[in-house]
């Protein structure tokens, strides 16, 4: 057995830890306990008033539904799927379980896409209940991509395989490319690259620097040499960003994917919405009504009727059969004609493996946001190519991974960063960032990036006059001790969350009330754990403390790392949240969780953290030195005697 072979051994056995940990802790959430004890998981929402339905995008059902327990966490996001019950002693039984899809989450209302075409009467009652589904299907798809990767059938995939894992070189045919007046010299280096890459093209593009521009260009250059291209990213949002992109660049996409999990501003974009535009689907709606109607005909026959009847009820359910048949013939007829006319296609990496794009071949597959795929989903769409490109950033956020020792043992590491390493020349890294000044860059520039980035001129216009634009607040003597929330056992800081209030208030009011309306400047807070980021919510939307911020809530986001993964905001404040006496951070040891908290901010960025504690580690020590370098030190004590 060759090594490759036995490498994808091995991250098939991996997988499989991963979906049965995966699954043992849904479970354990969701199995023999209550409703309450599902509330508080976060995995439940209960009880629930149905506010109001409509018929939506391509005659699916769309619900929105409105929470009454305000306080309780919650894990539902757009795109998971979920399962309505009722609690209503008339319809307790497992048949009252209707299937839907996340739209999209507010705080206590949620928009959802019904798996059934009308509203069942159990729904219209009181004491109803949503409940998080467990993703099997995603785990399956990931296994079959893997195993059929394993055969080695298919030729082309066969040779991709043995160059993105390093067992063979990647080619390289020199292309006539024309740089683009409107992209950067690493840009177009890039863009360059990509259309001379036989196999394999990987983009390596770190915050602030044009990534996904890059990427559109790319992809445009593919259509414009008359390649078939489709594109993919591990989530729905990266997803549909590219799609917005790509249409505002005149180029015709389809994007492949339940209705329910695209954002609501490329609606028009997908298969669904094309059908309903398209000038034959006026007869498919007049032979499904046909159909309903011989039905519901059919259906009126009772068991006590004579021959008569009996060839009526026949003849009924054999003009259903013709009808479907019809409906089914110009369904696909549809598809067909809009698949045919699609210059882009665009979907999840497992949304690759989905019934519209059976058995279609693509000259490039573009995978963006890359290092944050599992390698056995990026492979799904790589099985319907002849060529790669990757675009992403292995410094910033790897994968969600569940099992701790699926990861140690190998999960953890993406195919991005195994074609990034393993094939050095096939790689490109963006070198110039429109986003952050110098200070704000320099530190992730000398720790990540071999301080190969380079600050735009752009950037010396953001710092704001008499700000410094890089501090670290340290509170370390102050007595600002680290807590555990009893239900989630997730860390909290209660005296740091006031303090990050106060301080981003004090901010307000010395740069101006007036000044940050006028620019329209955002703020994003971020706190590393869900107890914190809920507290800092509490005393900033909930309280009365701070009614300055309270009036600037629009402009405000309040969220752990993950969530700011891919934004921007022009005043970024970190509470670091750890403070105790043995030196204990946490995950806050994860250098690129970090690394992506440091290079969100546009005009300033604020952390706010024990020192005491947290330069135990050497990251935190090594940054806290590059703090105090630029001048941006400052201790607790100094608000306080202010």
């Amino acid at each position: 057995m060759d090594k490759v072979t036995e490498e994808l051994k091995r991250g098939l056995k991996l997988l499989k830890k991963e979906w049965q940990e995966d699954l043992a802790q849904y479970k354990a959430k969701f199995m023999n306990t209550s409703i309450a004890e599902r509330k508080k998981q976060g995995i439940t929402w209960h009880p629930v008033n149905l506010k109001k339905s409509k018929i939506g995008m391509g005659e699916r059902l769309i619900v929105e539904i409105e929470r009454l327990n305000l306080d309780q966490s919650s894990s539902f996001g757009s795109g998971k799927s979920v399962s309505f019950f009722s609690t209503h002693e008339s319809f307790q039984s497992q048949d009252n379980r209707i299937k839907a899809v996340v739209n999209q989450v507010r705080k206590n209302t949620m928009i959802l896409t019904l798996q059934t075409d009308e509203l069942p009467e159990w729904m219209e009652k009181n004491r109803l209940g949503v409940d998080l589904l467990f993703d099997e299907a995603s785990y399956r798809e990931m296994e079959f991509a893997m195993k059929q990767l394993i055969k080695g059938e298919n030729r082309r995939l066969a040779e991709l395989k043995d160059v993105l894992l390093g067992d063979a070189k990647a080619s390289f045919s020199k292309v006539e490319f024309h740089p683009e007046k409107e992209l950067n010299f690493s840009q177009n280096e890039a863009c360059d690259l990509i259309a001379s890459a036989r196999d394999v093209a990987v983009v390596h593009g770190p915050p602030g620097t044009g990534k996904t521009t890059t990427l559109v260009q790319a992809i445009k250059d593919s259509v414009m040499r008359k390649e078939s291209v489709i594109v993919c990213a591990p989530s729905n949002a990266a997803v549909d960003l590219l799609v917005e992109k790509l249409v505002d660049q005149g180029i015709e996409t389809t994007r492949i994917g339940h209705p329910a999990r695209v954002e609501e501003k490329i609606l028009n974009q997908t298969l669904d919405a094309k059908e309903v535009l398209h000038e034959s689907y006026r007869d498919l709606k007049k032979l499904r009504k046909e159909t309903n109607q011989y039905l519901s005909l059919a259906k009126q026959y009772k068991r006590n009727f004579g021959p008569q009847e009996r060839a009526q009820r026949k003849l009924m359910y054999a003009e259903v059969s013709r009808c479907r048949e019809a409906a089914k013939s110009l369904e696909e007829y549809i598809q067909y004609d809009i698949l045919q006319s699609t210059k882009v296609f665009a979907t999840t990496l497992v949304g690759a493996s989905s019934f519209p794009l059976k058995g279609l071949t693509f000259d490039v597959v573009f995978i963006d946001e890359a290092a944050q795929g599992l390698e056995a989903a990026t492979w799904i769409p790589i099985m319907k190519a002849k060529k790669v490109v990757f675009a992403g950033d292995h410094f910033q956020l790897p994968p969600t991974i569940k099992s701790f020792a699926a990861a140690k043992e190998g999960l953890a590491e993406t195919l991005f960063e195994k074609a990034i390493t393993r094939n050095p020349d096939s790689a490109k890294m963006l070198e110039l960032q429109y986003r952050m000044p110098e200070i704000i860059m320099g530190f992730s520039n000398e720790v990540f990036y071999g301080n190969k980035l380079q600050a735009a001129p752009n950037t010396n216009l953001h710092p704001i006059q008499g700000q410094h634009v890089f501090e670290w607040i340290d509170t370390a003597g102050a007595s600002f001790a680290e807590q555990k929330e009893e239900e989630t056992l997730s860390t909290f800081n209660a005296q740091e969350a006031r303090f990050t209030c106060e301080h981003l208030n004090r901010l307000i009011l010395e740069i101006g009330i007036g000044t940050f309306k006028e620019n329209n400047w955002t703020i994003g807070l971020i706190a590393p754990y869900g107890a914190q980021v809920r507290m800092l919510k509490s005393l900033i939307f909930e309280g009365y403390d701070f009614p300055n911020l309270k009036a600037f809530s629009e402009m405000i986001t309040i969220d752990t790392v993950d969530g700011f993964q891919g934004q921007e905001r022009d005043f970024m404040v970190i509470s670091l949240t750890r403070s105790n006496e043995d030196g204990e951070i946490g995950f806050l040891a994860e250098e690129r969780r970090m690394n992506v908290a440091l290079t969100r901010a546009k005009r300033k960025l604020v952390l706010i953290g024990d020192s005491g504690t947290l330069a135990v580690s050497s990251f935190f020590d090594r940054l806290l030195s590059y703090v105090e370098k630029v001048g941006g030190y400052k201790s607790v004590w100094e608000f306080f005697e202010a």
